[in-house]
């Protein structure tokens, strides 16, 4: 039996801590390469406020349906947090609004100290461990990624570095990048051997922004694995109202206030419809006063964050869900929802429009239009259920076998360029 390839991934949420949607990849792409010839060690921060033995027993890979003989989990003692705050964009955008900005504010006093001492702690593991190849998920594991490198290197290892992008410092700021952040970011594409982009919209946000080589990108969309749902839940809601739903980080590249005022569009012409906001995040409390400012307070409903469970409840109870993202990679989201038979609506900005058929895709700015398709979903009967037909055959199809594979062939073709020149 050929030697299995032996991972050394860097990544910063993992279910059950997820914030977002790189915990859920990261958990499906792990899960689908664990059926491959590899060996993972998935090096993690300690999530903030959790004692480390609970967090160690909570990622026990018994309970997170993992290959045991195939991963297992480091913890790195950090007070990291997966994602930043959109108020300081808000400033520029709302100015009337009187928010600050503030850097301190939007990432955190001591965020990139601990982004620092998270890659020091990764040179310990680098030089303890066992692997052929170093995976990073986004900008805050780069510095530990390099540093791996380095450390692999005075080993006599020359050990190919690959990050992994699921976001730009573009996306999560709608064009209004911290530069720091962006200095690690471009320093990270820089001295990685490969990069992977989780769709084709970011792989040229990378190209434009970051002048990378074309070449040394090589995009790799999410998946999903696809599981039948036989769950027949009623909802109260259901009984009296059309539901359309919002679930997303409440911060300007997911697009809530785009949100908000289609469902003012909408309301002006239909009392019937209620819309539903899945999510927390620093815009919460700005989107809250914006529904009461828009006259629509009683016709949305904000339930924060929620576990994976209630949100999958969601979906089914909803009979429309919008992504309405300024900016969105990639955007899970979408595939849970057909996953659970509701029609999607996403944004043109998304990489998911590039790899699903049976859904409506419109400019995120374009209000007048998605409210119209959302109309159209939910009154059309024979346009809706040929839509859920379809969707459910699309969505069958799915599963991260796929990028699992690609990944594997990513390693072994830079590993098959590194032997070649150390030759």
């Amino acid at each position: 039996m050929q030697k299995p390839i032996r991972i050394l991934m860097f990544g910063w949420e993992f279910p059950p801590f997820n914030s977002g949607g790189l915990g859920t990849a990261c958990y499906g792409l792990t899960k689908g390469l664990s059926r491959k010839n590899v060996e993972i060690i998935f090096v993690l921060p300690r999530a903030s406020g959790v004692k480390n033995e609970n967090y160690m027993k909570i990622l026990n890979t018994s309970q997170l349906d993992l290959n045991k003989k195939n991963i297992k989990f480091k913890t790195i003692d950090s007070i990291i947090t997966p994602y930043v705050s959109s108020e300081a964009y808000l400033a520029e955008r709302y100015k009337s609004s009187k928010i600050e900005i503030d850097e301190k504010m939007m990432y955190g006093e001591d965020l990139f100290s601990e982004v620092m001492r998270y890659s020091q702690e990764a040179k310990i593991i680098a030089a303890n461990e066992d692997y052929d190849v170093i995976h990073c998920h986004d900008w805050l594991t780069f510095p530990a990624g390099i540093e791996a490198k380095k450390t692999a290197k005075k080993r006599g290892m020359n050990t190919p570095l690959i990050t992994h992008v699921h976001a730009t410092e573009f996306d999560r700021t709608a064009g209004h990048p911290n530069q720091t952040v962006y200095n690690v970011e471009r320093l990270g594409m820089h001295e990685a051997d490969a990069i992977i982009t989780v769709s084709n919209y970011t792989r040229n946000l990378v190209m434009k922004h970051y002048a990378v080589d074309e070449k040394k990108i090589h995009v790799i969309h999410n998946s999903i694995d696809y599981a039948p749902n036989y769950s027949h839940e009623e909802f109260k809601l259901k009984k009296h109202h059309k539901i359309v739903l919002f679930v997303g980080r409440m911060t300007i590249q997911k697009g809530p206030d785009h949100f908000l005022w289609i469902a003012k569009k909408i309301a002006e012409q239909d009392d019937n419809i209620r819309f539903v906001m899945v999510g927390s995040g620093d815009m919460f409390p700005y989107i809250v006063a914006e529904a009461a400012n828009l006259g629509i307070g009683d016709k949305v409903f904000f339930a924060d964050f929620m576990p994976q469970k209630d949100v999958e409840r969601a979906y089914r109870m909803a009979d429309v869900y919008v992504m309405p993202s300024i900016s969105e990679p990639f955007g899970l989201t979408a595939l849970e929802s057909m996953k659970n038979g509701t029609p999607v609506i996403v944004s043109k900005q998304s990489g998911v429009s590039e790899i699903i058929k049976n859904c409506i895709v419109v400019d995120f700015w374009d209000i007048n239009k998605i409210a119209e398709n959302i109309l159209d979903v939910i009154y059309n009967l024979e346009k809706r259920n040929n839509l859920v037909s379809e969707t459910m055959k699309e969505i069958k199809k799915f599963s991260w076998e796929e990028p699992a594979r690609k990944c594997m062939n990513l390693y072994g073709r830079l590993l098959l360029e590194k032997s070649s020149l150390t030759a």
